[in-house]
């Protein structure tokens, strides 16, 4: 590892919109492919469990925490090796209309300096996304799409 790339990187992005329209849409799995790019291309519920489609990762399983009222955002990602990657990712409320999405990425073990170069970049479009669809729809509520 180089010692000027840090282990742990806090990604985020402010979206102009209240923090419980913004989880609600994120934490719901089937919206994935619309803002998680980076992580799902498609993603499909079978048997109970969210399994994404990704070019860079493979065939992916996603579980997500709970559902709560604190802006927990957090999911393990399983890749196809067996490992899972667990994705910390908090939505902070700013005031009554806008709010701050936060992603920790961590480096994982073997993980090259290019690598999580290229995972931190990924995020950063993921994020970026994400705000533009949420501000996009100002003048629709943000539902969650339904899971089919």
């Amino acid at each position: 590892m180089d010692s000027l790339t840090p282990d742990t990187r806090h990604l985020a992005t402010r979206v102009e919109r209240p923090a419980r329209d913004v989880y609600a849409f994120a934490s719901n799995p089937a919206n994935l492919p619309a803002w998680a790019a980076g992580l799902a291309e498609g993603i499909a519920e079978t048997d109970g469990r969210w399994i994404a489609e990704s070019s860079l990762l493979g065939r992916v399983e996603v579980v997500f925490a709970p559902a709560n009222e604190f802006g927990v955002l957090d999911h393990d990602v399983t890749l196809p090796t067996g490992e899972t990657v667990p994705n910390p990712v908090r939505v902070i409320p700013d005031g009554p209309a806008a709010c701050d999405v936060v992603f920790t990425l961590r480096r994982r073990a073997h993980m090259t300096d290019a690598e999580f170069r290229r995972d931190a970049a990924t995020v950063t479009d993921d994020l970026g996304r994400l705000k533009h669809l949420l501000e996009g729809r100002r003048g629709e509520p943000a539902s969650p799409v339904a899971a089919g």
